[in-house]
């Protein structure tokens, strides 16, 4: 993929925001993760979010004093690579991700189709 083909991001729901008040190295690598995604490739450190099969859900996870933080992000669409959700992993049960975060995951992935679709929409209408 050359820099002419890179995909836009499109953050979903309080991605962004959330993202926002991790600590700087946190927001580099996760960054540089996205960055890799843009560009049509998988960071090292990116990997399958169980539970999402085939929905190109992927995770990047990253450890700090403060915590375990994790983003999450679809690369399914071919219009951007959107990210679905940010957060801070409290849960002390293991490695799995919260209940609730899988449900925010869910709803914000099918907004991203929605708004896929709408990307895709406008794109062949230009092409009119």
């Amino acid at each position: 993929m050359t820099d002419e083909e890179e995909k836009s991001l499109v953050w979903i729901g309080s991605s962004k925001k959330d993202l926002m008040v991790f600590p700087t190295k946190v927001r580099k690598f996760f960054g540089h993760a996205l960055d890799f995604a843009q560009h049509g490739d998988r960071h090292g450190a990116a990997k399958v979010l169980k539970g999402f099969s085939g929905a190109g859900v992927l995770e990047v996870v990253e450890d700090d004093a403060g915590g375990t933080y994790r983003a999450v992000y679809t690369v399914k669409f071919e219009e951007a690579v959107f990210v679905l959700h940010c957060f801070q992993k409290k849960s002390k049960s293991g490695i799995t991700t919260p209940k609730e975060d899988i449900d925010i995951i869910r709803a914000r992935l099918k907004v991203a189709e929605a708004l896929a679709k709408e990307l895709r929409h406008e794109k062949a209408k230009a092409h009119r």
